[in-house]
């Protein structure tokens, strides 16, 4: 049965509002929702709804950036071939690309190097520093992998290999004994940005390799708004917040896609369903161009990934983009026979509250797809969970987590059981041997049972403000859509509407949606409501009702002449009939009508 959620609402009376709503000259709802996010005077609103380029953080705030810009210049001048050593997912991929590209318009040389997830593994490799010395290289630089490396970094140096790490993830107490080391969360790094993803830091040392050539400034800023593209969808693609320097990075980038000049991300734009000059939203890149790059690495390699956003030629970039469409596809199955299997399996055997972290684990379960299939049982549950493949006396994968849940913290505290692990607070891999499964299961349960409430096992709906139907025009959506990108850190506003009654029946389409009509002070509009099929008792005409509502784009109604928007249900609950928690939870989760979407 399902949990009823907790509604968090904050206080309406804050006088910052209407000051901020005179101040920037906009109406009361988007007013409010800034409000709630922390922007309370007119200066931190305006630079959060206009944010600059020229805004970006120097480069060289990053500890160690000043030895990885002077070496990297080096090789370029000295013609070395620089090995770049990737991840195989979106953030790892365009990671390599950026700095790849960088080092080609400064007149240096590169390759690439990307590990084959299922061959392979995360992380570097020792053999391949092996490899790169015989292939006469002496430096390497790593992105977004490489800051738990430290036992391959130590063996580079034997080989008197050079190494510069870049990565964004959560390091062990020493760092890896590199030439430079370039992460903002090494703890003795003074960047007051600590969000940006793996090719978040690669731009960094992009821009700061441009200020040590001594371009034009003209041209910088060209390069600059160029890479933002593919440092956009990557800093989408990692769910990283979006908020501060990632912010900027995704509002320029993506604004970027409407005139786009690289052959392969067009070819992928066009497979992804997007017509030449479509400017995409964070949503679209998230759910519709992220998982085609994805699908790559999880289900092939990802070197189609780099290949494809490097060539010039028309013919290959469709080949290779057409390709990422069918693995996604591919994905997509192999995913949904997975979370199918689970399901049944829970149907049989419920979770309890006793159950406060789950740990399933299949034979043969393609470990290119356990990472998303945690998230879809976290979603459901709400519930940290790992899923874990089975082969070859081995269970490898992937866990996901709630957020009063430290996933790393908690693989930390049982660290003997694994063969290999890491991650960070809310995403996390290991590899077990396959008679310690259970053995994990448990501690990794009571681990959390230590922790956790069943009240942290409920949906959490976080509130931005409450509003009237006479509060909603075109106006003030328009100006609660400016508040995008939406995503991670800066998720779409969630809007509660109290008291209001069902006009009439809902419509059932597609066998699990609704649409619908209600009525507040006097005023009715039409909503959404994706898989509220299920909830029709909920919505009987008469039915007096508290909603919480979202507001979307919807350039399918401006075409038949009616507003640009549409009203999204994402949550119910009889008018007043539920508890209300005072202010928001340190959480950000959907509303639960939207969990198993």
């Amino acid at each position: 049965m399902r949990k009823p959620a907790l509604w968090h609402i904050p206080k309406p009376d804050d006088p910052a509002i209407a000051a901020l709503s005179r101040g920037l000259g906009i109406q009361a709802p988007a007013a409010r929702v800034l409000v709630r996010r922390g922007y309370t005077d007119t200066e931190s609103a305006r630079r959060f709804l206009r944010p600059s380029i020229d805004d970006l953080i120097n480069p060289y705030e990053l500890a160690g950036m000043n030895e990885a810009a002077a070496r990297l210049k080096l090789a370029i001048e000295r013609k070395e071939t620089v090995l770049l050593y990737g991840d195989y997912d979106v953030d790892g991929t365009c990671s390599v690309v950026t700095l790849t590209k960088a080092i080609e318009l400064a007149g240096g040389r590169s390759r690439f190097y990307i590990p084959h997830r299922l061959k392979d593994g995360y992380g570097m490799r020792a053999d391949v520093m092996d490899q790169a010395v015989s292939q006469g290289i002496s430096l390497v630089i790593s992105v977004d992998t490489g800051i738990r490396a430290a036992d391959v970094v130590k063996h580079a140096a034997t080989l008197g290999l050079d190494v510069i790490i870049t990565d964004h993830h959560l390091p062990e107490e020493e760092l890896p004994p590199a030439l430079a080391v370039l992460n903002p969360n090494r703890p003795d790094c003074p960047y007051p940005d600590k969000n940006l993803c793996g090719a978040g830091v690669t731009f960094k040392l992009v821009q700061a390799l441009m200020s040590q050539l001594g371009w034009p400034q003209q041209r910088v800023r060209r390069i600059e708004e160029s890479f933002l593209k593919i440092v956009a969808l990557a800093t989408v693609a990692d769910v990283v917040p979006l908020s501060g320097e990632n912010r900027i990075i995704v509002k320029h980038g993506l604004a970027g896609f409407r005139k786009l000049n690289n052959t392969g991300l067009r070819a992928l734009m066009q497979v992804s369903g997007f017509e030449d000059g479509k400017v995409p939203s964070a949503g679209d890149i998230a759910f519709r161009v992220a998982p085609r790059i994805n699908a790559a690495g999880r289900m092939a390699e990802a070197n189609d990934v780099i290949r494809l956003f490097l060539t010039a030629d028309d013919t290959e970039a469709k080949t290779i983009a057409t390709r990422l469409h069918g693995l996604n596809q591919e994905r997509q199955e192999t995913e949904a026979e997975i979370v199918a299997a689970i399901l049944e399996e829970c149907q049989r055997v419920p979770i309890t509250d006793d159950q406060a972290a789950l740990v399933f684990c299949g034979e043969g379960w393609h470990r290119g797809v356990l990472g998303i299939v945690a998230s879809r049982l976290v979603e459901r549950f709400c519930r940290p969970a790992f899923v874990l493949g089975q082969e070859d006396g081995k269970a490898q994968g992937s866990g996901r987590s709630i957020a009063p849940f430290h996933l790393l913290d908690a693989l930390d505290s049982m660290r003997d059981v694994f063969l290999r692990y890491g991650g960070h607070a809310m995403a996390a891999g290991l590899t077990v041997d396959k008679h310690r499964v259970t053995e994990f299961r448990d501690r990794f349960n009571q681990y959390a049972l230590q922790r956790l409430t069943p009240e942290d096992f409920r949906p959490h709906v976080d509130i931005d403000a409450v509003v009237s139907f006479h509060e909603v025009n075109d106006d003030s959506v328009a100006e609660i859509l400016a508040l995008a990108p939406f995503g991670a850190g800066n998720p779409s506003p969630l809007f509660a509407v109290l008291d209001a009654t069902v006009c009439e029946e809902p419509v059932v389409f597609k066998e699990k949606h609704l649409r619908l009509r209600l009525r507040s002070n006097g005023r009715a509009l039409t909503l959404k409501a994706w898989n509220f099929a299920e909830r029709l008792e909920e919505l009987r005409p008469g039915a007096r009702v508290d909603a919480v509502v979202s507001f979307d784009e919807d350039l399918y109604s401006l075409s038949r002449g009616y507003s640009p928007w549409s009203v999204q249900l994402k949550d119910v609950r009889p008018a007043a009939a539920m508890e209300t928690a005072p202010s928001m939870h340190p959480r950000t989760m959907r509303a639960p009508a939207c969990l198993d979407g």
